[in-house]
């Protein structure tokens, strides 16, 4: 069998649209938001990621690392989680940055949620912990233009500022399919979790759309924790399963992907909990569902 020579990985965003300054210009064309929340309590209007689905042809999205972090919006004066809670980050990060609004996760390298969970929900932030993360940027919420040239303006926009844990999430075009399972397969054995893809053309836009998506060995989604059912035999005395509710109203119990120690201390009534499945039935609950993770909120 003929070897295929893949080209993805020399392909920079700029040969996508021509080469381009990076000037303090740029980060003037940043329109003001258009869809954001302006109470900085309430959760912020963000795009959001379907799953990919195969047989789609990736060479219109520049692709991405979907790093293993915890997603931070910035609305040009407070950070917040994606429920809208603040992010007790220390004075000299929010001091660090730009009047921008910037979506990205904040990320200590692969392998690390749980560390960086513990840093960024403490309401004291430890600023040794905070000097060890990045904050990654990956979109301009309520910008104009299409994503690959909001990530051109994010590149300049982040030049200028020149903090060095301020950096943007790197973005590649992929020409196939094969080389698409080919970067996935290659991401996954070096501790990353998946892909994302973004269609280059896309304009910025709140909500699930089919110009963003995210690509893993086996799909995840959210859901959130209804109540604790109790749990039968060894586990007699703890929780049993989460009974979860789905984003449409649906619920499931999810029982399984819990240490010992998780179910004598289970997620809280309210939290919203990762959770990893194979597919779904025909009426959309989860086939052999199991626990991820606790989303910081």
């Amino acid at each position: 069998m003929k070897s295929v020579k893949f080209c993805w990985r020399m392909t920079p965003v700029c040969v996508l649209l021509g080469s381009v300054s990076a000037t303090s210009a740029w980060a003037a064309t940043v329109a003001q938001p258009v869809a954001l929340e302006a109470n900085a309590s309430a959760q912020p209007a963000l795009m959001h990621a379907k799953h990919w689905a195969s047989g789609l042809d990736p060479n219109p999205y520049l692709v991405s690392e979907k790093l293993d972090g915890v997603r931070a919006f910035w609305d040009g004066q407070s950070l917040r989680f994606r429920s809208g809670l603040p992010i007790a980050a220390p004075d000299w990060f929010i001091a660090g940055l730009p009047k921008t609004p910037l979506d990205g996760e904040l990320w200590l390298g692969r392998g690390r949620f749980d560390e960086l969970s513990g840093t960024v929900r403490k309401k004291l932030p430890l600023e040794a912990e905070w000097r060890q993360l990045r904050y990654m940027i990956f979109d301009l919420p309520g910008a104009t233009g299409s994503f690959a040239e909001r990530t051109q303006r994010i590149n300049a926009l982040l030049a200028e500022v020149r903090q060095p844990w301020l950096q943007a999430v790197a973005q590649s075009q992929i020409p196939n399919a094969i080389s698409l399972q080919a970067l996935l397969k290659q991401t996954v054995k070096a501790g990353g979790e998946g892909l994302v893809l973004h269609r280059a053309n896309a304009l910025w836009s709140p909500g699930r759309s089919d110009a963003l998506f995210k690509l893993k060995p086996m799909p995840d989604d959210e859901a959130r924790v209804l109540a604790h059912l109790p749990g039968k035999g060894r586990h007699a005395g703890r929780m049993g399963a989460l009974l979860l509710a789905l984003p449409d109203g649906q619920q499931f119990a999810l029982g399984t992907g819990f240490s010992d120690a998780q179910r004598a201390d289970p997620p809280p009534v309210g939290a919203i909990v990762t959770y990893r499945y194979r597919d779904r039935t025909p009426r959309g609950l989860p086939r052999f569902a199991s626990f991820v993770r606790v989303q910081p909120q």
